[in-house]
C-alpha cells in the first residue's frame, strides 16, 4: 500500500483551480480623465457663467457699491451725485446711535420670540394634519393662504384689525365686556409689540408647517408600529422617533425664519412704521427712514452693510452648530 507520504502533492490536471477567498479585494485605480471629461467640464461651466453673472450684477454689485458708499458722504448736486470719502465715520455715528442699538435689540428680541412661537405653532399644525384622514388637501390649502397673500396685504389687513375706532379687535373685546372703550392698540409700545408678533406668527406659521408637513410624510410609518409594539407611548414615540428625523426639515425652515426676521420691513413699516416712538422698529425701518427721511445716504448704507453682516454671522452660526458646512462639504 502506497504511504501517506508518498502520495502525489501535484494537483490533477482537471481540478478547478483555487478561487481567490480573499475578502478584501485591491481597488482597481480610478481612470483618469481624458479629454472628453475636461471638455465636458469646460462645457459645463460655460453654461453656468451666464447665470452666475446675473446672480452677480443683481446680487454682488449692489452690496459693493453699499459697502462703498457706506465710507463715503454722498450728496446730491446739478451734476449728479458726488461721493465724498469719510472713512469709517458714518459706522461711528451708526454704532455710537442709542437708536441703532434699540432696533437691533428689538429686531433680534422680536426674532427669538416670533420664530420660537411659530415653530411650535408650525410642528403642531404639521402633526394634526399628517393624522388626518379626511379633509387633509381642504387643510392645506386652507393653511397656505395666509402665506400666499402678500405681506403688504396682510399687513393692512391686520392694521384694520388693530384700528382704535373700527377695528375688529376693539368690537369683539367690547362685546366679550373685556373692555369698556375702544383701545389703540397701535399707540402703546407694549400692544404694538403684540400685534406686530401676531401679525407675523400668523403670516409664516404656514412657511414652518408645510416644510414640517413635508419632513413628516418622509418617516416610515413602520417605526411607529414597531415602538407601539414595544410599549412606546405617543410623547416617547415623539421624542424618539419624530424629533430626530424631522430635525432636517426644521433646521431649513429655522434657519430661513431667523434669515427673514432680520431683515424685516415691510410688516413693522405698514403697521406700526416703528412706532410708537422706535419701540417696534426693526433694523430695516431704521435704514429706511435713514436713507428716505433724513436723506443721510452714507449713514443708511452702513446700516445695511451691518445688517449684512449680522445675517451673514447668523447664517454661519447656523451652519456650524447644525452641521451644514460637514454635510456640504462631504458632497463636494
Amino acid at each position: 500500500m502506497e504511504s501517506l507520504g508518498s502520495a502525489r502533492l501535484d494537483p490533477a490536471p482537471n481540478r478547478v483551480p483555487a478561487r481567490n477567498l480573499d475578502p478584501w479585494p485591491a481597488p482597481s485605480p480610478p481612470p483618469r480623465g481624458g479629454g472628453r471629461a475636461r471638455r465636458s467640464r469646460r462645457q459645463g461651466n460655460l453654461l453656468v457663467a451666464p447665470a452666475l453673472a446675473v446672480v452677480a450684477i443683481v446680487t454682488l454689485l449692489p452690496i459693493a457699491f453699499s459697502v462703498f458708499m457706506s465710507f463715503t458722504d454722498p450728496a446730491a448736486g446739478p451734476d449728479g451725485f458726488t461721493f465724498t470719502w469719510v472713512g469709517t465715520e458714518n459706522y461711528q455715528s451708526v454704532l455710537g446711535s442709542e437708536v441703532f442699538r434699540h432696533a437691533v435689540q428689538f429686531t433680534v428680541l422680536f426674532t427669538v420670540i416670533t420664530v420660537i412661537i411659530e415653530m411650535s405653532l408650525g410642528i403642531a399644525v404639521a402633526l394634526v394634519i399628517d393624522r388626518m384622514t379626511v379633509g387633509r388637501s381642504f387643510a392645506i390649502a386652507s393653511m397656505l393662504v395666509p402665506w400666499a397673500v402678500i405681506t403688504v396685504i396682510s399687513a393692512q389687513l391686520w392694521n384694520y384689525i388693530f384700528n382704535g375706532v373700527y377695528g375688529i379687535a376693539n368690537a369683539l373685546l367690547m362685546w366679550l365686556h373685556l373692555i369698556d372703550e375702544p383701545t389703540s392698540f397701535l399707540s402703546t409700545p407694549n400692544s404694538a409689540l403684540i400685534a406686530l408678533g401676531m401679525a407675523d406668527v400668523w403670516k409664516t406659521t404656514p412657511f414652518v408647517a408645510i416644510i414640517a408637513l413635508g419632513g413628516l410624510q418622509m418617516i416610515d410609518r413602520e417605526l411607529y408600529q414597531a415602538a407601539a409594539i414595544d410599549g412606546a407611548g405617543p410623547v416617547a414615540r415623539f421624542r424618539a422617533i419624530t424629533l430626530p428625523l424631522l430635525r432636517p426639515a426644521l433646521v431649513t425652515a429655522l434657519t430661513f425664519r431667523v434669515l427673514q426676521s432680520f431683515g424685516l420691513f415691510d410688516l413693522p413699516f405698514i403697521l406700526t412704521h416703528g412706532g410708537p416712538g422706535h419701540t417696534t422698529e426693526t433694523v430695516g425701518v431704521l435704514a429706511y427712514d435713514v436713507l428716505f427721511g433724513d436723506l443721510n445716504f452714507g449713514a443708511g448704507a452702513a446700516i445695511s452693510s451691518l445688517t449684512t453682516v449680522m445675517v451673514l454671522i447668523a447664517a454661519l452660526v447656523f451652519f456650524k452648530v447644525f452641521g451644514f458646512a460637514k454635510e456640504v462639504a462631504d458632497r463636494g
